[in-house]
């Protein structure tokens, strides 16, 4: 892989070029939409979960990084169909192509949290030096959307109605996951399902470091590690079964 190197970066450049070229704002509508979202959400639960603390910030932080799962395994479905001409003209391996998507998606959200730091200041009062950890953090949760993007891009090339069903099952996955309320009002009898869910452990580990200044959980820790394990094993193993038919079919 490290001899694409310059391929990589220029498909990486490209993503991020083709995603804000038809805003005026470019990249700050990436900012913009979230924050507006949140606003509503915390004036319409405010009341509801009036005892919960930091609820503006925890919010924020939980759909920023929803956004970052939902927003690139969206552009990841479609990262090698849509690039027909490098799949079946040029002899590079196809995974790049995922890579590429997987990194314009990191590197956006990336910014996203870097932006969103003076605002945590604001509002929770203190940064604390948990914080530092978020750049490892985040680099695990890419490698976990990394390895589902393998799989459902592999997936959309030969089942083209993938795109309809992952829109549902993502947002099935959206209100099942602490975003818009927080996890103390689950019931006890549903907390161990809620906590087997990647995101939700990638949420509850961003609101600690980032909000509460604690380390994440031994638990929280061990799932996400999994998980992203498991993801990038499988994506992989699937990615590479099927790729041996990705010209034909497209």
């Amino acid at each position: 892989m490290w001899q694409y190197r310059e391929l990589i970066f220029n498909l990486t450049i490209a993503e991020l070029k083709n995603k804000y070229q038809n805003t005026s704002l470019g990249f700050f509508w990436s900012l913009l939409a979230p924050l507006l979202l949140a606003l509503v959400l915390w004036v319409v639960f405010r009341n509801i979960f009036s005892r919960e603390e930091h609820l503006a910030i925890n919010i924020i932080v939980g759909i920023i990084t929803w956004r970052g799962f939902a927003n690139s395994t969206s552009s990841l479905l479609t990262s090698v169909f849509s690039k027909q001409n490098l799949v079946t003209k040029i002899a590079i391996p196809r995974q790049i192509l995922v890579l590429s998507t997987t990194l314009a998606g990191l590197v956006s959200s990336l910014l996203e949290f870097i932006i969103l730091i003076p605002i945590v200041f604001w509002l929770v009062g203190e940064l604390s030096l948990t914080i530092l950890l978020y750049p490892i953090v985040h680099v695990v949760y890419f490698i976990f959307i990394y390895g589902i993007g393998l799989a459902i891009s592999s997936f959309y090339i030969y089942f083209r109605d993938m795109k309809e069903i992952w829109a549902v099952l993502t947002q099935i996955l959206f209100y099942t996951c602490p975003i818009i309320y927080p996890l103390s009002i689950v019931p006890s009898y549903l907390i161990d399902y809620y906590l087997i869910n990647p995101i939700t452990n990638y949420i509850i580990i961003y609101r600690d470091i980032m909000i509460q200044g604690t380390l994440p959980s031994l638990q929280n820790i061990l799932v996400a590690g999994i998980f992203t394990a498991v993801s990038f094993l499988i994506g992989t193993f699937i990615f590479f079964r099927l790729q041996r038919r990705f010209a034909e079919e497209i």
